[in-house]
């Protein structure tokens, strides 16, 4: 038997909630429904490797984003989408349930990039889940030795969560100096010198290429030939956007496996749109993109909801993202390489804005430590010109 809702939403995270909650702004009354692979309710994922671990007074409930009390969806937990028939406007699980929609909403995000020769078992993370950041939680009280990988978003949040909360951790990253592939040197060598600091061990310039897992541990096998033994191993190493499922129903999907949208986030389908991680949009300052962070997820997926309501806005928003190390902070939008001409202006109290050009336009704006920039930044990156001069921009 089908079940039918004027909205249904594929995937079960921040995207999600945020198009519920945009739905019910134009739509007190429509049904929605919401299918998610995971096995908990929608939840901001930044929390997982942030503010849970960082403050002590902050608990899952406080985090929670109550999806279902606020909007009245329906969630379906625990199984994956596998087929979207647009004849019959249905959509088929892994677990045999049909589900049919007026409109659709694919959020389905994407899953972590795996190392073939190290799969996922119970010493082994790649982190991107309530139930993963449970798991790990779990082990903390024994102060465990973690071997974490990656030195983007998710690694470094990890590996200096972990060693604030009493555990051993050991950092592999592909870089000479954390954090050099975005930052210019006088940051990454600051980021490097905090971890230092903190008593992480941090083996740069290494990938992992093997490894092996046993009831006590794990051994890390890397491609400068050493090896990092350790109780667990946390993976970051990025996502892998979800599409197929959009590909296989016909629908446009980008180099990277992104769903292809317009300025309203629709897909060919005007009945079928994308949001999110998954989704390539038009950027009205940027470009073409395809953003991984949480206020694209948050902001598109609001729009998202309102255009399957009935409105005939676009999504007009420039998402900025931003990171939290230690006593450390940073906000930023567009285009951080570190293989781009920069140029670092200082604020003080070891505050930085830097600017990355390519050719004779600005393409990224950081702040390193500069609260109330990121306005200033989109216009900058508006402009699509390098300015005259940079020291009273931000």
């Amino acid at each position: 038997m089908t079940v039918s809702y004027d909205y249904l939403i594929i995937g079960g995270g921040m995207v999600a909630d945020a198009a519920a909650k945009g739905i019910r702004e134009r739509d007190p009354d429509g049904t929605i429904g919401i299918l998610g692979e995971e096995s908990t309710a929608p939840f901001p994922r930044p929390a997982l490797s942030k503010k849970l671990w960082t403050d002590s007074g902050f608990t899952e409930d406080d985090a929670a984003l109550g999806t279902v009390d606020e909007t009245g969806a329906t969630l379906h937990l625990g199984a994956r989408a596998d087929t979207i028939d647009r004849r019959t406007r249905t959509v088929t699980t892994s677990a045999g349930d049909s589900y049919g929609y007026g409109r659709l909403l694919i959020a389905t995000g994407g899953h972590p990039r795996q190392i073939a020769a190290l799969p996922p078992s119970a010493r082994v993370i790649y982190f991107r889940t309530l139930e993963h950041y449970r798991r790990l939680r779990a082990t903390v009280a024994d102060h465990p030795h973690v071997a974490v990988v990656g030195g983007g978003y998710i690694g470094t949040e990890i590996a200096a969560a972990l060693v604030q909360n009493g555990c051993s951790v050991t950092l592999v990253h592909p870089e000479e100096v954390l954090g050099s592939r975005s930052f210019p040197p006088v940051i990454s060598e600051e980021i490097a010198a905090m971890f230092t600091k903190a008593g992480v061990r941090v083996r740069g310039g290494a990938r992992v290429v093997g490894g092996t897992t046993s009831s006590t541990g794990v051994r890390l096998e890397l491609s400068d030939g050493t090896t990092v033994s350790a109780d667990y191993a946390v993976i970051g190493l990025g996502i892998e956007p979800a599409g197929t499922l959009a590909r296989t129903a016909g629908l446009e999907t980008s180099s990277d496996g992104g769903i292809v949208v317009d300025e309203h986030l629709a897909t060919a389908d005007p009945d079928v749109l994308a949001a999110g991680d998954v989704a390539q949009y038009p950027d009205r300052i940027l470009g073409r993109q395809r953003v991984e962070h949480v206020d694209n997820a948050t902001e598109m997926g609001a729009t998202a909801g309102r255009i399957l309501a009935g409105s005939d806005e676009t999504y007009d928003h420039t998402p900025f993202f931003y990171s939290d190390l230690f006593d450390a902070w940073y906000e930023a939008v567009g285009t951080l390489d570190a293989s781009l001409r920069t140029v670092v202006v200082e604020k003080g109290d070891g505050g930085r804005v830097v600017y990355y050009l390519r050719d004779e336009e600005v393409v990224g704006v950081l702040m390193w430590k500069v609260a109330d920039g990121v306005e200033p930044a989109r216009a900058v990156l508006a402009a699509r010109t390098v300015p005259g001069s940079f020291d009273d921009l931000i």
